[in-house]
């Protein structure tokens, strides 16, 4: 308030063509500053339209020859003459692991936000909340090589064994737990993203969490509502948009997810029922072969890098619709 009152002072003591100077330098200032954050944005758009244009252009040979069959052909046979290329194991792959991964890393992620907010002892909160900024921040090259010499042997020996004898002849989950154990395979893969994507769903909670105003839930204890009650009643309902954003956000990390998978799952383009099975996903097929592929092979893993882009896009917009309506109905 003093700087901006000497300000005031010092231009009513100029004279009219200092003022005229000095607002026209402010107006200089503001276009400057106007041009340049309009510049930064529409930046970004050109960046995503590089891209867009980019992968387009690598995988135009390989649409050509195998045209919309690319999607639903399972054969991977870069070698053959002419090669046959097909995006069904891959994508199947994808959508296996991100789902197991979600399945597990949602409950547990929403029970440590809850955990941290609604019962945890002040003196565990901070231990436990920078356990998960620790977990956020390990290079998923780490958890490839822990989940290969570790986490895989131990779910092969103990885990897998103990599901496939649990689920033989049981219709569907027969098909889905069925075996041999092995290290590589889509469950470990999806464990692994499960654990990736875990700090983000509840360092996210928490933050939304901590938002419910206090008299809410103190009004919902004050009629005798246990801490469930509240939580599923009051906290839950009022976070909702915030919860279902920072899920969506880690849907679209496990997606992308690159090298800890190309470690763990196996690199195999057959399908089967079984999530033991090894597999692969889009991105890690791409890193395996992208270094030694040319010509056709190379257009074929760009399309495969192109149908990710658009997977991608397409979970997050229909997340975002989602949040809209649910936006909507909150306000009405």
């Amino acid at each position: 308030m003093a700087d901006m009152a000497v300000h005031n002072d010092a231009m009513q003591a100029a004279g009219p063509y200092d003022r005229a100077r000095a607002l026209q330098g402010f107006k200089l200032g503001d276009a400057t500053f106007y041009w340049l954050t309009r510049v930064c944005a529409i930046s970004v758009l050109l960046i995503l339209g590089g891209i867009i244009v980019s992968l387009i252009a690598g995988a135009w040979p390989a649409m050509k020859q195998y045209g919309i069959a690319f999607l639903w052909t399972q054969r991977w046979a870069p070698a053959a003459d002419p090669p046959v290329l097909g995006a069904l194991g891959p994508i199947y792959g994808t959508l296996v692991t991100s789902f197991i991964a979600m399945l597990i890393a949602i409950p547990v992620g929403l029970g440590i936000a809850i955990f941290l907010t609604e019962l945890c002892p002040p003196s565990l909160r901070r231990p436990i909340g920078m356990a998960i900024e620790l977990l956020a921040g390990i290079p998923s090259i780490i958890y490839g090589m822990w989940g290969f010499f570790v986490l895989g042997p131990f779910l092969a020996y103990t885990f897998q064994p103990l599901m496939i004898a649990l689920f033989d002849g049981v219709p569907v989950l027969g098909l889905v737990f069925a075996g041999p154990p092995s290290y590589l395979s889509l469950f470990n893969a999806g464990l692994i993203l499960a654990i990736m994507v875990l700090p983000f769903i509840t360092a996210i909670s928490v933050d939304v969490f901590k938002t419910v105003p206090a008299v809410l839930k103190e009004a919902a204890y004050g009629v005798g509502c246990t801490t469930w009650e509240v939580v599923r009643k009051v906290v839950i309902p009022y976070t909702r948009v915030g919860v279902i954003g920072g899920i969506m956000l880690a849907l679209g990390r496990a997606l992308g997810e690159t090298m800890a998978v190309t470690f763990i799952i196996g690199n195999s383009f057959r399908i089967t029922g079984s999530v033991f099975s090894p597999g692969t996903t889009i991105s890690a097929a791409i890193a395996s072969e992208f270094a030694e592929s040319d010509g056709l092979h190379q257009s074929g893993l760009i399309l495969l890098g192109l149908v990710l882009f658009l997977l991608t896009f397409f979970v997050l917009a229909a997340a975002r619709l989602m949040l809209l309506r649910l936006e909507r109905k909150a306000g009405k």
